[in-house]
């Protein structure tokens, strides 16, 4: 019988670097009875990972229709055949509907289950939250944005609301087996700067990891966007239609090509949180807080750091609607040359169509 972990989340709590560090070192994490399985060698662990938790949600987005299908069940066996510890991480599976949960459950019966939760405070965690939506193709504001989150009215909300998710995947288990890692702030309440591999060191405790085992670093992590090239996106998301935005190419494109390379080293202010949102972010912060104590679940970190920081007084805090025209013109030319010098490099369809009917044509004239 194997333990499993199932890290369900949440969004923008460092599962982007989690997932890959696991997948460059599980060869050697294997050798120490902890696996981050694939469900084939010829597909990186993470990818897998992600196609088992939509193939349990009963989804299929972001890659050629059906995908994900069997994934999970792959992921199932290959689980019932490994000792130690099985790692299962991707953050769509924060807010899973109840029959999913139950068929995960049903399906690890026999092993040693522990749920993990990732989580930030909101204050940090929403305007990451926003701009993710908008590379995924939402066209919706900031202001909108913040307004359905306030009100519970977002995918999102439901993968950030640590009572929920907690609440929900952790029903079945003892308080001990479920787990809360919490992202540190950026310093400690005196001041002093904390370490950049602090997360990575709490991920390690809490799935019984010694860092020694996974030396290979990772340097992929979802990068924030500065607050004109996301409103960039966000209006490019206005102008196309719904069906073009939620197709696989068009993702790749926001994603990778003006998200990681046209914007990567542009430098506009980074997206905050109004100053006028903390009053209930604080309250929901208090809320989580008191919610973990009465618990008893397992925390990796400290609570303090699920507490919004405020902004200083020397912080503008930019709102993305009222951005003036000439520092939007910076990154709208960045989006426009990079989609163009794409578009050059690929062949035409066209061309390429008429010199494939031009070869049968020589063909059949040659017979």
């Amino acid at each position: 019988m194997s333990r499993v972990y199932l890290h369900v989340g949440s969004p923008k709590t460092g599962t982007t670097y989690l997932q890959h560090r696991l997948t460059l070192n599980g060869r050697q994490l294997a050798r120490h009875g902890v696996h981050f399985p694939s469900g084939s060698r010829f597909v990186d662990a993470d990818f897998f990972q992600f196609r088992a938790a939509l193939d349990l949600l009963g989804q299929d987005w972001g890659g050629e229709e059906g995908h994900a299908k069997d994934a999970w069940d792959m992921f199932v066996r290959r689980a019932r055949k490994l000792d130690g510890s099985v790692i299962l991480s991707h953050e769509i599976l924060a807010p899973a509907p109840p029959e999913a949960i139950e068929r995960a459950f049903a399906d690890l019966a026999g092993h040693e289950i522990h749920v993990v939760l990732s989580a930030r405070d909101l204050a940090r965690q929403i305007p990451a939250a926003w701009q993710e939506s908008v590379k995924q193709g939402r066209p919706w504001s900031y202001r909108k944005f913040i307004t359905r989150m306030h009100e519970g009215r977002t995918w999102m909300h439901r993968a950030m609301d640590l009572p929920g998710v907690l609440s929900a995947w952790g029903e079945r288990l003892p308080a001990e087996r479920i787990h809360l890692v919490t992202v540190p702030q950026r310093r400690t309440r005196d001041g002093a700067k904390v370490p950049g591999d602090t997360l990575w060191l709490r991920f390690c405790e809490v799935f019984g990891i010694d860092p020694a085992w996974a030396p290979v670093d990772s340097e992929r992590a979802n990068a924030s966007l500065g607050v004109a090239e996301v409103e960039v996106v966000r209006r490019l998301n206005k102008q196309i239609t719904r069906p073009v935005r939620r197709e696989a190419s068009s993702d790749k494109l926001v994603r990778d090509l003006l998200a990681q390379q046209a914007f990567a080293k542009r430098s506009s202010a980074r997206v905050l949180l109004p100053r006028a949102e903390f009053g209930w972010v604080a309250e929901r912060a208090e809320e989580w807080i008191e919610w973990i104590a009465a618990s008893g679940i397992d925390v990796v970190g400290d609570v303090d750091d699920l507490r919004p920081v405020p902004h200083g007084d020397d912080v503008k805090v930019a709102n993305p609607r009222r951005l003036r025209s000439k520092e939007l013109l910076g990154p709208a030319l960045a989006a426009a040359e990079a989609m163009t010098r794409e578009a050059a490099r690929r062949p035409d369809p066209d061309l390429a169509f008429r010199a494939v009917m031009r070869d049968r044509l020589h063909r059949l004239r040659g017979r």
